[in-house]
């Protein structure tokens, strides 16, 4: 029957018929439905930003010009792969004048033992001042302190060689290279070379408002955050398109403080990424579960809003609707959950009560079971 004809009949048998059934009026057939406990699971969904789990900014460590780029945007690599080649001439001559400088220091290292050693005797003997000894030990000890600031240079020297050849610190994927082979690189400049990300994980970053915050608080048992992390069932990743993320994640992390601009407090979820479906920069939705236990369901169309409150239409004794205020906690797909304003074994009227007075008579029909719950208003 077209949603008019519907109407235009509940005003003729609900509307004419004033503000009750008089003798003999018929009582109007009405679907019905039984108070009963349940406890759903609520899923609650909070729109996040991906990163893998190591990104890496890669940077040279020396000046000099590029020699080679070994690699491209968007590769996969495996850590210690070469990526950059930085001209390394200049650092290789280093390298030699440091040795060359340590090995004039060993030498004049083993001068100075030389002395030593020949003046010894000569003071036993008295031959020479004690002082003269004194200062040939004073000049080993020089020597020996110039040998190791010498080693010191060398090492520093092939280290600085060694940076020439810049290599992936990580398994992962290459960003975007502004840089090509001929650019003059340095040390200090405020652009990577690239990035590199470590994509094995992925971790989906998210805010939680203060009230959904105190709701998973008391959710989950546990005495600590970490606790109740630990104890928490797997969650859901919804990509941007809509899709459902195969592989299940957890929740392990939450920030120390929450944010005084959006009072609220960030939250991460960590998922398998085997396949290196998801990269950093990525978008989606986690979808984390809210159980409530042995709490009251009823559907939001048989229900109806009046000055922000939430009224059902109770049956009570010879079958007289009387409507009713409820408190809404919760939505579960289509319905509320509600902690207060109803009872198990109590009967409400699913439909086509709107025009029904307090005090009115209707002969129930039960509606079969779930009827009612799958459809409705959406809010």
């Amino acid at each position: 029957m077209p949603a008019l004809h519907i109407a235009m009949l509940s005003i003729f048998l609900f509307g004419c018929g004033g503000r009750g059934s008089g003798p003999g009026a018929q009582a109007p057939s009405l679907p019905v439905m039984k108070i009963e406990r349940s406890s759903p699971v609520v899923q609650r969904e909070y729109s996040s930003l991906l990163e893998g789990v190591v990104t890496v900014e890669v940077r040279p460590q020396v000046d000099g010009t590029l020699r080679e780029i070994a690699i491209d945007e968007g590769a996969f690599v495996k850590r210690g792969q070469l990526l950059f080649g930085i001209d390394d001439r200049v650092y290789r001559e280093e390298l030699k004048s440091a040795v060359a400088a340590r090995n004039v220091a060993k030498a004049s290292l083993e001068v100075a033992g030389i002395e030593v050693e020949r003046l010894r005797p000569l003071v036993k003997n008295k031959v020479v001042s004690q002082i003269q000894l004194k200062q040939a030990i004073a000049n080993h000890r020089s020597a020996k302190a110039s040998l190791e600031k010498a080693e010191a240079a060398v090492q520093a020297a092939r280290i600085n060689l060694g940076y020439t050849r810049i290599t992936a610190p990580v398994d992962g994927y290459i960003g975007d290279i502004p840089f090509r082979i001929g650019s003059l690189v340095s040390k200090n400049q405020p652009e990577q070379l690239t990035t590199l990300t470590d994509v094995h994980e992925i971790r989906a970053y998210f805010s939680m408002s203060e009230v959904d915050f105190m709701h998973f608080r008391q959710q989950y048992p546990g005495s600590s955050i970490e606790e109740k992390l630990a104890l928490m069932p797997p969650v859901t990743l919804l990509l941007a398109d809509g899709s459902r993320y195969p592989l299940k994640g957890r929740l392990d992390a939450v920030s120390g403080q929450f944010d005084r601009t959006t009072a609220s407090v960030m939250f991460r979820a960590t998922f398998p990424n085997p396949d290196g479906v998801l990269r950093s920069g990525n978008t989606g939705k986690v979808r984390v579960p809210y159980r409530y236990e042995n709490v009251v369901q009823v559907p939001q169309a048989g229900t109806a809003d009046l000055q922000d409150r939430i009224f059902v239409v109770k049956v009570g004794e010879g079958n007289a609707v009387t409507r009713a205020p409820i408190t809404v906690i919760d939505r579960s797909n289509l319905n509320y959950i509600v902690s207060g304003g109803l009872e198990e074994g109590e009967m409400i009227v699913l439909s086509g009560f709107s025009r029904l007075p307090d005090g009115a008579v209707i002969n129930p029909q039960l509606a079969g079971e779930g009827e009612g719950f799958g459809e409705g208003k959406q809010n």
